[in-house]
């Protein structure tokens, strides 16, 4: 087994436009999905990120504070997950509540450094 970590990319749920009501049933999609792997064994780790991003880049240490308006591909979470391959990620993959939204889910495996 490895571990993969599963990307969720797409819109905030407050800039195109989802009431409170609706944010609030998307959300419990979010959960049950989540409960089935947990119940599976295949959850690590995971987490919600907020739209707000600072980078800070080159030699100089650059530091730019990016409003999400200016950022074209917004990450808003990750799951860690162990599983036997990518087929079998891209599986558990299938019930990703914002497929509906037009959202992404990127797979990347891992990397283990052998010490």
């Amino acid at each position: 087994m490895k571990d993969f970590m599963m990307i969720f990319i797409g819109a905030d749920y407050g800039d195109i436009g989802l009431s409170p009501e609706e944010m609030q049933v998307r959300m419990g999609k979010w959960f049950t999905w989540h409960e089935k792997m947990a119940a599976q064994g295949i959850v690590k780790s995971g987490e919600a990120l907020t739209a707000q991003v600072r980078r800070i880049s080159g030699k100089e240490r650059t530091v730019t504070d990016l409003p999400s308006a200016e950022i074209k591909e917004l990450v808003g979470g990750y799951y860690v997950i162990t599983a036997k391959d990518f087929d079998e990620v891209q599986e558990i993959a299938q019930d990703f509540p914002d497929y509906d939204l037009g959202s992404t889910v990127e797979i990347r495996e891992i990397m283990v450094f052998d010490q």
